[in-house]
């Protein structure tokens, strides 16, 4: 019986996913293949793969990099963000600015309060946690009021932190998600160091 031959993605394709994904172009035709043209889930497969090579690269040192700007609404709203990569030459390459710009611009927009869950202080947590518990409506049994509880504790932390945002220019991934595409795509660990929002005023 004869075997199926393997999609072969068109250019336009290959470069759609590139645009939205900014990995290498070799990696975009190799997702599509696999993924039978599915645009989804090749987007999937390399968010997957930028999420392992995240991991492999956790325990690596990032102390380079570069801080980027971002000035909104007239002089009004003006974000600083510190993005670190393992080398200046990757600091340096223009997906990196990009990356770093993208960062500044969602904070500017969703004024994330946290960088991570591990920032948020165990206080603020707690009392988050026992307000959603007060919440429950009675005669819930304990283990489905745990997981209403932990529903509503997950959409809290999506909401303040900035790694777990969804990104504010395509809500299909988070920014941690759009950090890994860049691991991914540049082959260095890159990490968000800290940020900081100026509202004129305030």
């Amino acid at each position: 019986m004869p075997t199926a031959t393997p999609y072969q993605p068109k250019a336009d394709e290959i470069k759609a996913l590139r645009d939205e994904t900014s990995a290498p172009m070799m990696d975009c035709r190799k997702a599509l293949v696999e993924a039978g043209g599915d645009m989804a889930k090749a987007k999937s497969l390399l968010l997957e793969r930028g999420a392992a090579q995240a991991e492999k690269k956790a325990e690596r040192t990032a102390n380079e990099g570069a801080i980027a700007s971002y000035i909104h609404s007239g002089g009004k709203i003006g974000v600083l963000v510190e993005v670190n990569s393992e080398t200046d030459f990757v600091a340096r390459n223009p997906k990196f600015a990009e990356l770093a710009r993208d960062i500044a611009m969602h904070v500017a927009a969703m004024s994330p309060q946290y960088l991570d869950r591990e920032s948020v202080p165990s206080d603020a947590i707690e009392a988050a946690r026992a307000e959603f518990a007060a919440a429950v409506p009675a005669g819930k049994p304990p283990a489905v009021a745990e997981k209403i509880v932990e529903g509503k504790l997950n959409k809290w932390f999506e909401e303040r932190c900035l790694l777990d945002q969804p990104f504010v220019k395509d809500d299909s991934i988070s920014v941690a998600d759009l950090i890994n595409l860049a691991i991914g795509a540049l082959g260095e660990k890159i990490r968000v160091r800290r940020f900081a929002k100026f509202s004129l005023g305030e």
